[in-house]
């Protein structure tokens, strides 16, 4: 018994130094000729490998963020239609305290989740947005990275602007119901002051200013490196300029006689949402050129 089992394990050494001699034979070359460097090492001892290239992040990543753009952008469509037709937004941004708090409490609490779909599907652009420089292969450009989160910051300041109309304006539009008029007058100075703040300046101005700014920036980049269908970053551009002279209609709440370009809010902001979801449409069903596997340049099949 003792001599099989001394038998059997002199066999399994005479396989393992088979194996190990097969293995450090190369290495043994290469030692030889005094060559001895991390390539030629590689190229003798180390299994082959593969991976894959790829310039516009996973395809998977790539249809979330497509969806997710077409997402928000035809649910916002949908909840700001609503809106327009039963409150009569955005044109009566612009009308007095009375109009706007009296219409405003007759809405009632389905006028108040109107305003809160609103903002949260607007919302959902943070999520693409933030995703786009992977999603494009370009998590090294700055200046990508530099307008996504512009492009983000956007989003948080038009939530704030949207969400106002949930958490702030009720209460006033209550109370400007039940009061008289002398209470009537400080409530719609309250009404201004936040309706200034939380939307002429932070969700118009700075809000529309970043958003703007992002789409010409990733327009830019679109022509530049045609990482996207090159009409895409033209019709971005010119989306973006028109967009821009809506600001005259906010600057003019501050300093009146400014210019104001009637049809750039409507046509501007309509424009823009069309271009995002058409971007969304690209990047979900546009097949990727980008991938492709290729053998590693320092690891090939072993040689024995």
């Amino acid at each position: 018994m003792r001599y099989r089992r001394d038998q059997a394990t002199d066999g399994r050494d005479q396989i393992l130094l088979q194996l190990t001699f097969s293995a450090v034979t190369p290495l043994g070359q290469v030692f030889a000729t005094g060559e001895l460097s991390h390539d030629r090492v590689s190229r003798h001892c180390l299994p082959e490998r593969r991976h894959v290239v790829t310039t516009e992040g996973s395809l998977t990543l790539r249809r979330i963020a497509g969806a997710l753009f077409l997402i928000s952008a035809l649910t916002f469509a949908t909840a700001a239609t609503i809106l327009s037709a039963t409150f009569d937004w955005p044109d009566i941004l612009r009308e007095p305290a009375d109009v706007v708090l009296t219409r405003f409490a007759s809405g009632g609490p389905s006028l108040v989740w109107t305003w809160f779909a609103t903002a949260w599907t607007y919302a959902i652009l943070v999520v693409p947005i933030l995703l786009l420089p992977t999603v494009l292969g370009r998590r090294d450009d700055v200046a990508l990275w530099v307008a996504t989160f512009a492009g983000a910051i956007s989003v948080l300041l038009a939530l704030i602007g949207f969400l106002r109309w949930v958490f702030v304006v009720p209460p006033l539009a209550r109370m400007y119901q039940d009061a008289d008029d002398a209470n009537r007058a400080a409530l719609a100075a309250a009404w201004l002051s936040q309706h200034q703040f939380g939307g002429a300046l932070l969700g118009e101005h700075l809000g529309q200013l970043l958003a703007i700014g992002w789409s010409l920036t990733v327009s830019v980049i679109v022509i530049r490196t045609r990482v996207l269908p090159r009409w895409l970053g033209v019709i971005g551009l010119i989306v973006s300029v028109l967009y821009l002279f809506n600001q005259g209609d906010i600057l003019a709440t501050a300093l009146p006689g400014f210019p104001v370009f009637d049809l750039a809010g409507l046509i501007g902001s309509t424009a823009w949402g069309l271009w995002v979801a058409a971007l969304g449409i690209t990047l979900l069903f546009r097949r990727s050129s980008g991938q492709r596997s290729v053998r590693s340049p320092d690891a090939t099949t072993a040689t024995t």
